[in-house]
């Protein structure tokens, strides 16, 4: 049986039946009607202060659960305003619907107000967009947005409507099947791939683990610490992947990369096989590509096609979920064990004790001082509040890779940050989609002071919903990775990266109707923050670090993961 409804009621009842509780939007002129439905319906929509941080709060939201997270913009500005974050969200594979609305159907092409070409805007930066052109096409569209979406290599997918569209009304029945012939996805592997694959690893003196987001976005982890714990090998996460693997579980190394680990870089350069898992071999893990790895064989498993060999050719592809292979490839490896296991036991057991020894000879650990807060101080203050357990969202710069090193999370969606876009201002805006998706949760907006200056309008959605988010800006005065990088390879010429006015945190927060307060002083870290975490509500927390403090290890562009700089380097004696 089917209902008479407007196209903006229809639109409501596929968000419904797709299960969506929220979303996060800002209305316009021709989304007016779209608005006007959902004045009388039960989904939430979260007014958010710019468009960017509408898909930034449903990226949050869907890292922090799996599902799909929506966000909504009207036609023109509203829509092109999406763009970094849906960028974003196609370069992390996250799963996002984003609706936006478009001038009515006889207008399109003819400049009309707030016109533009957001099905053209945005074809290279989602999955897969659509532009409504009728009615009757509305709920299929939407259905097959949400399971394009989700499923396969999961990412950013479009829907225009028109506001003619929104305002037509029609008959609505119910969408039963999907077919999408043209879209396949690859998810079991194949069996004699996954099978070759366990007998290389039991064949292997220096096996090693190379984890990614993949494995967070297939829900792979219990199957990840089966495989480490069969073989007993070592296993790094990268960015993306951090808390797949948990951090206190005893055969995970750290993150891998320009800022990973002594002992995870050299680990990565010295294997024999490797197994890849949920990765695309990106250049902040592998450096110069061609001087990656050199003595491995790369096993590498990855649901999307098109990232097999793009950028290291495997020696055996396998394309499926990586949680379905893996359930495989471990009980592959449990049959063969009885015949191989025994087979190189002790080059395996020898390897692990290097990998011990470089993990000790050259550990990630805080550093302190008497005078002045460092990052890594402040790292290791928010790593003992949130014990594994809290969400931290970060923008993108020095305060996210020494969270990454320095963090510990004991599970997935945890650790939500821009790592391949890299955007700043994004911390913030996720943490509010984050605390909506999991309000059980304690959610740490570790920001820096550009990032966050970039994000400070999301301060009033914050306190109109009462988040009681706890929003920690790492101040440096800086542009702290652009200083570092001018610093070490422009000579320290200092090049329009000073942030030297920064507002008042106590005002600022009160403005907004919370709490806040700056922190300069090592002996009052500990207790700041906890003061942060105790206030039932929101919180705002500047801390003053040192402004000329480094990340490091770092592996220098162009160069290979074995060139990795472990510090800064040691003052040159000058002859008296």
């Amino acid at each position: 049986m089917s209902n008479l409804m407007s196209g903006a009621k229809m639109l409501l009842e596929c968000l419904g039946r797709e299960g969506v509780d929220c979303f996060f939007g800002y209305p316009g002129g021709v989304t007016l009607p779209f608005y006007d439905a959902l004045y009388d319906h039960h989904i939430r929509h979260v007014l958010v202060r710019h468009e960017e941080n509408a898909c930034f709060a449903a990226e949050g939201y869907a890292r922090s659960t799996g599902k799909v997270g929506v966000c909504c913009a009207t036609s023109g500005p509203g829509a092109t305003n999406l763009i970094t974050g849906l960028v974003d969200s196609m370069m992390d594979s996250i799963p996002i619907v984003a609706i936006t609305g478009q001038v009515p159907t006889k207008l399109i092409g003819s400049d009309a107000f707030q016109e533009a070409d957001t099905f053209g805007i945005t074809r290279s930066c989602t999955k897969h967009n659509f532009l409504v052109k009728n009615l009757a096409e509305l709920p299929q569209i939407v259905h097959e947005a949400f399971y394009i979406a989700s499923s396969g290599r999961p990412g950013p997918v479009l829907v225009d409507v028109p506001k003619d569209v929104f305002q037509a009304q029609g008959h609505y029945s119910p969408v039963t099947s999907i077919h999408l012939p043209g879209y396949k996805v690859f998810t079991e592997g194949h069996t004699g791939q996954v099978r070759r694959a366990a007998q290389m690893i039991w064949e292997a003196e220096r096996p090693w683990v190379y984890a990614g987001g993949g494995i967070v976005a297939a829900g792979a982890s219990p199957e990840l610490r089966e495989l480490v714990e069969i073989v007993d090998m070592p296993a790094v996460c990268t960015l993306m992947g951090l808390g797949g693997l948990p951090a206190e579980h005893p055969n995970f190394v750290s993150m891998p990369g320009m800022h990973g680990s002594y002992a995870a870089n050299i680990g990565m350069s010295n294997c024999d096989v490797m197994i890849a898992l949920g990765v695309r071999f990106d250049d902040r893990v592998t450096g110069r590509i061609s001087a990656f790895a050199p003595h491995a064989k790369v096993i590498h498993v990855d649901i999307d096609p098109a990232e097999i060999g793009k950028n290291r050719a495997p020696d055996l592809p396998i394309v499926g979920d990586v949680k379905r292979v893996l359930q495989r490839l471990n009980k592959f490896l449990q049959e063969l064990a009885p015949d191989l296991q025994a087979k190189n036991a002790a080059s395996r057991k020898a390897w692990w004790g290097q990998v011990r020894g470089w993990k000790a000879e050259h550990p990630l650990a805080p550093v302190f001082s008497d005078t002045e807060i460092k990052p890594q101080h402040l790292m290791a203050e928010l790593d003992r509040l949130s014990g594994g357990q809290a969400i931290v969202t970060s923008d993108v710069g020095q305060h996210q890779m020494w969270a990454a090193q320095l963090i510990r999370f004991s599970e997935p969606r945890l650790w939500i940050n821009s790592g391949g876009l890299g955007a700043m201002g994004f911390g913030l805006p996720a943490a509010i989609g984050a605390q909506f998706a999991r309000p059980d949760k304690l959610v740490f907006a570790l920001v820096g002071d550009g990032g966050f200056q970039m994000s400070i309008p999301e301060l009033s959605t914050i306190a109109s919903y009462g988040l009681p988010i706890k929003i920690v800006v790492m101040n440096n005065g800086y542009l702290g990775m652009v200083r570092q990088w001018q610093e070490l390879f422009y000579n320290n010429r200092l090049s329009s990266v000073e942030l030297d006015c920064f507002p008042d945190a106590e005002k600022l927060a009160a403005a907004y109707g919370f709490k806040g307060r700056t922190v300069q002083k090592p002996t009052e870290l500990a207790s700041a923050l906890e003061t942060a975490v105790n206030e039932p509500g929101p919180y705002l927390l500047n801390v003053r670090v040192a402004p000329f403090e480094n990340v490091y290890p770092m592996i220098p562009a162009g160069a290979a993961v074995h060139e990795m700089v472990l510090g800064p380097p040691e003052p040159v004696a000058v002859p008296k």
